[in-house]
């Protein structure tokens, strides 16, 4: 997939622009937080199971080789085929040669953030492949020519108007007086449409929530029901997905699926939670002739042992972007690539290289909400912490930060200098703060009340 993280800056002052997007991000957010404390709150053993989330899955990354490969080893005598793929090219390259075994020409996939993260829907259109998204809003996006903003909404930054002129202008073989004024029609003519592609696809592509190494089960999780139907239809069934994704027991996956919708949307569980466990076989009335699983690496294993391993825990709920206070202001194609928000900000350092993405670190406001609402609790804040560091160190940030942190240092290693050029600036502040706020630049600035505290320390200690 193109990257355009380098243009973080430009990307989020033209978001900040948008009022249309800002009123659909604000409607989002608040929903999205009242639904993840309605949906804690009916489970008052939350925090426990997260403990054990978390203690489970470090377990599986401390012994990642031995899960994948237990987990391999089940899927052969299951039936199916795993492949390993070092790069996101690797990959590409993998299912390109499957399907070419298979004369296939047209693929349907289910949503899989690991395929838009390889740009393998590129790779096979190159190929003469045709691959059709499944899941609405990935329909939506790819329809328009956009990459989602969203892990779980892609289509966030699409409002209803603009998805049925995209309707009318894809779906020209339809009556040109139909309805679309509601979404419930445009649902019902996306399903129609794409069932006929359900029914016609070679082979059928999904992602996976977790791999279950006891089994060799792929689990993926969905409310539209479109996964099931890319991976029982077609002849062939390719599952892409990370190697972070292997949990040990079918016990471990029903721990992180009581953790998982909640923290999505507040639901108890999804409407569709699959386990897909080889081909089929002679008693079984539907599913896949032949079934493949890709494990992609990509950057992952480069996590293991260092700070930035927990990273590894994460189960792409977005519960961290739902609340993090940037991502509400800009959404996420201002980020540049498949993974925003604060989850994000961790990963796209780690994949593509912090000099790819020396903006990520920086567009955080470290308030740790998103820390507090991981189900994984994932340390969010203090890795973006060390990249900063990092970033410091490596001299990737501006001369003009550099030059800034150099000054603050200077004076703050001096503590009566300090005090006083405190004292000074928060005078100063007040009539420019006042002064920027009547004229307007873009948000307002805290105008300083009372005295420091520096002064209020010496007064009352």
């Amino acid at each position: 997939m193109t990257t355009n993280c380098l243009s973080f800056k430009k990307n989020a002052a033209a978001a900040l622009q948008d009022d249309e997007l800002q009123s659909v991000l604000g409607r989002f957010c608040d929903a999205r937080h009242q639904n993840r404390r309605d949906g804690v709150s009916r489970l008052p053993e939350f925090g426990r199971i997260s403990d054990q989330a978390v203690e489970m899955k470090n377990h599986a990354l401390a012994h990642l080789d031995f899960y994948l490969e237990t987990f391999e080893e089940k899927v052969h005598e299951a039936g199916g085929i795993v492949h390993w793929a070092r790069t996101g090219a690797e990959a590409c390259a993998i299912v390109d040669d499957i399907c070419q075994s298979m004369g296939a020409r047209k693929l349907v996939k289910g949503k899989s953030m690991v395929t838009e993260e390889i740009g393998l829907n590129n790779h096979l259109t190159q190929r003469g492949i045709q691959i059709l998204e499944t899941d609405l809003g990935e329909y939506i996006v790819q329809l328009r020519g956009e990459t989602p903003s969203h892990i779980i909404a892609p289509a966030l930054h699409v409002s209803e108007t603009q998805v049925a002129e995209t309707f009318r202008q894809k779906h020209s073989h339809l009556d040109p007086e139909r309805s679309l004024e509601d979404p419930a029609s445009m649902v019902r003519e996306a399903r129609l449409v794409l069932r006929e592609h359900f029914l016609a696809a070679d082979v059928g592509i999904t992602g996976a929530n977790f791999l279950v190494a006891e089994t060799g089960s792929a689990v993926i999780v969905t409310n539209e029901g479109n996964a099931d139907l890319s991976q029982t239809l077609p002849n062939t069934h390719i599952v892409i997905t990370g190697i972070d994704k292997v949990v040990p027991t079918l016990k471990d996956a029903a721990t992180l699926l009581r953790l998982l919708p909640r923290s999505v949307t507040g639901q108890e569980s999804a409407v569709y939670t699959t386990l897909a466990t080889g081909p089929r076989r002679k008693k079984d009335l539907d599913g896949p002739d032949h079934f493949h699983v890709v494990l992609v690496d990509n950057g992952r294993s480069k996590a293991l042992g260092t700070p930035f391993q927990d990273i590894l825990r994460c189960i792409r709920c977005s519960a961290c972007m739902n609340h993090c206070p940037v991502y509400g202001c800009i959404s996420g194609h201002a980020y540049g690539w498949i993974y925003p928000g604060p989850m994000g900000q961790v990963l796209t350092p780690l994949l593509l290289g912090l000099k790819n993405a020396v903006h990520h670190p920086n567009a955080s406001t470290l308030c740790g909400k998103c820390r507090e609402v991981c189900p994984l609790k994932i340390p969010l804040p203090d890795m973006l912490r060390s990249f900063r560091e990092m970033l410091f160190r490596q001299k990737l940030d501006a001369p003009s930060t550099r030059l800034g942190l150099k000054l603050w240092a200077a004076v703050a290693t001096r503590p009566r200098l300090y005090t006083r050029l405190a004292g000074w600036g928060t005078m100063l502040l007040r009539p420019i703060s006042k002064l920027l706020n009547c004229v307007g630049s873009g948000r307002t600035l805290p105008v300083p009340e009372g005295r420091t505290f520096q002064q209020l320390w010496k007064k009352y200690e």
